[in-house]
């Protein structure tokens, strides 16, 4: 299908952008990213608490289960069962698919994707694109002509720094304009402002 779509689309330019690539260079997308790392070591650390004294109740009845009574032995597993759905219930509440690690992702994340999605949008409009695909996104690209990479120009769009990034085109060096009044002459002396360049311009 995307074959056939690439050859309807002959006369068109098709360019892609890596939003891994552009996220990871957002402040707010780090800072949010750190949030959720320490997070989700707050839940993992409450987990493995529950864990820990889980194992402790479990050695505990082994130990001393030959000196029990039947009543005993039942409610010492009736407990055991109970703090092991405790602990299900808990990673599957923080850690589950719909659980609050979860749902924080998508309340900090999403924003920002959508973001990065609008920047993506001005972009192809304002350079005339039929198609822009992510290459994180999971299309699928046998081929790519790096020309037609537009995660610079995106980045460019959101104000993120590309001076680092492989194929950016460094910032020209802005002129120093300060005291150009006392800038000596070729003769020594000072152009006021209104000395010829060297080369007689």
């Amino acid at each position: 299908m995307m074959v056939g779509a690439l050859g309807a689309q002959k006369s068109k330019d098709i360019g892609f952008v890596d939003s891994d690539v552009i996220l990871a260079k957002m402040p707010e997308y780090r800072a949010a990213q750190k949030d959720l790392d320490d997070l989700g070591a707050k839940f993992q650390g409450e987990a493995q608490q529950m864990q820990t004294a889980l194992d402790q109740m479990i050695r505990d009845f082994q130990s001393e289960e030959i000196l029990l009574t039947a009543d005993q032995r039942r409610q010492k597993k009736e407990a055991i069962a109970s703090k092991e759905a405790d602990l299900i219930q808990y990673r599957e509440s923080k850690f589950g698919p719909t659980g609050e690690l979860y749902q924080e992702r998508a309340r900090l994340i999403k924003p920002l994707q959508d973001k990065v999605y609008d920047a993506v949008q001005n972009v192809a409009k304002k350079e005339g694109y039929a198609y822009i695909f992510d290459k994180s996104g999971g299309a699928l690209m046998l081929y790519a002509d790096q020309k037609y990479d537009k995660t610079l120009e995106v980045m460019e769009a959101l104000g993120i720094p590309t001076e680092d990034m492989p194929g950016a085109t460094p910032t020209p060096a802005k002129p120093n304009t300060q005291n150009r009044g006392n800038v000596p002459k070729p003769d020594g002396g000072t152009n006021g402002g209104n000395a010829e360049t060297p080369d007689g311009n």
